[in-house]
């Protein structure tokens, strides 16, 4: 422990009260285990400057020290208890910490079972019943929590203010602090003659089912929220708020990314070889479109505009259609001796044997 209590914070044996004041708390904010949590040269700094503050902040402690020096090693660490957090040095200088608004606690938010829709359906938007298991406002006391006939009175605890003020002492003196009052949770009312339903809490457990709407172009795994449909608050304070997860199930024809589709399209070898036109799938049904001459195995066709709407009404994403040209397998004589003759025709062959003889040598 220096015994230079004026060199620790920095100030001179003529230092006034305030410069003292000063001179600790800028040390104090750059030195604290909060703003340092693992550095611990500048834990045993900040304890340094606290003791040196508790002595020279003191005018009898400061007269003692000036003429007898420190005669207490350590002396004063068991003050820094009166510090949870930088936060309360902070509001021992600028005024007090801020105790919890006065009212009853809102309701707790709730999240409801999954719904589960189809693709069709994500692609336009449905109504779901859903059933929820909550905390309600109790009918018999109309959510005051008071027996029929009564009414809730004053707190008698903190006289109606839902805060009680207590006040701790610290190197600084004494500081007052305010916390939500624990008789009445913050209400300013207290219950002589609970409700025997509900228990004077003003709720009590209840089953519902709403319906909810299901928007277009809604992804799996989002989440609806529904304001107000959550708990009850207690004694008649907000509900909160209901949150409903959204599965949308698998498709058997189409891959989803974000607001766009994917399908595979069979493609005829004749019509890819020679052009014409396929069907390919969409949510509202077939559409044909024409294949080019000459199309490969892998080609991709994008349809704008086909994919899953866009929520908020925003347009709608791509069709990605990937073509896959299928070879055919159920040829009979006829159809092998032309592609045979096809492929000799464009000097096509493998090995010693032509391409006729080979497929020739298949049908036998």
């Amino acid at each position: 422990m220096a015994t230079d209590h004026y060199a620790v914070l920095g100030v001179s044996r003529e230092a006034t009260a305030e410069e003292i004041k000063v001179a600790y708390r800028k040390l104090a904010r750059e030195l604290h285990p909060d703003t340092n949590p693992e550095d611990t040269a500048a834990h045993e700094r900040f304890k340094e400057v606290t003791h040196a503050y508790e002595v020279l902040s003191d005018p009898q402690k400061r007269q003692r020290y000036d003429r007898f020096g420190d005669a207490r090693p350590g002396a004063g660490m068991g003050d820094l208890g009166d510090f949870g957090s930088i936060s309360d040095i902070f509001s021992t200088f600028f005024g007090g910490g801020r105790a919890s608004s006065r009212g009853a606690a809102r309701g707790t938010d709730i999240l409801a079972e999954v719904v589960v829709v189809t693709l069709e359906d994500a692609a336009t938007g449905v109504d779901q019943e859903v059933e929820i298991r909550t905390l309600g406002s109790c009918i018999e006391c109309s959510g005051s929590g008071a027996a029929p006939g009564t009414s809730p009175v004053t707190c008698s605890t903190c006289g109606g203010a839902g805060q009680v003020r207590q006040v701790q002492r610290s190197i600084f003196g004494e500081v007052m602090t305010a916390a939500t009052c624990p008789r009445c949770s913050g209400t300013g009312k207290e219950i002589p003659t609970p409700c025997a339903i509900c228990g004077g809490k003003g709720r009590v457990p209840v089953t519902d089912t709403i319906t909810i709407h299901v928007p277009a172009g809604i992804d799996d795994g989002a989440h609806l929220k529904v304001s107000g449909r959550g708990e009850a608050g207690v004694r008649g304070a907000g509900a909160g708020d209901l949150y409903v997860q959204v599965r949308v199930q698998p498709h058997d024809v189409f891959q989803r990314g974000g607001d766009d589709l994917g399908c595979e399209v069979k493609v005829p070898f004749t019509i890819a070889t020679l052009g014409g036109k396929v069907k390919v799938p969409t949510l509202e049904g077939p559409e044909e479109i024409e294949i080019s001459p000459g199309t490969q195995p892998g080609e991709i066709v994008r349809l704008k505009g086909r994919g899953m709407p866009r929520l908020g009404g925003r347009g709608r994403g791509t069709l990605v259609a990937l073509l896959k040209v299928e070879t055919p397998t159920d040829l009979d004589a006829g159809q092998v001796e032309l592609i045979a003759k096809l492929a000799e025709m464009r000097g096509e062959e493998a090995g010693s044997k032509g391409f006729f003889d080979r497929f020739k040598q298949a049908f036998r």
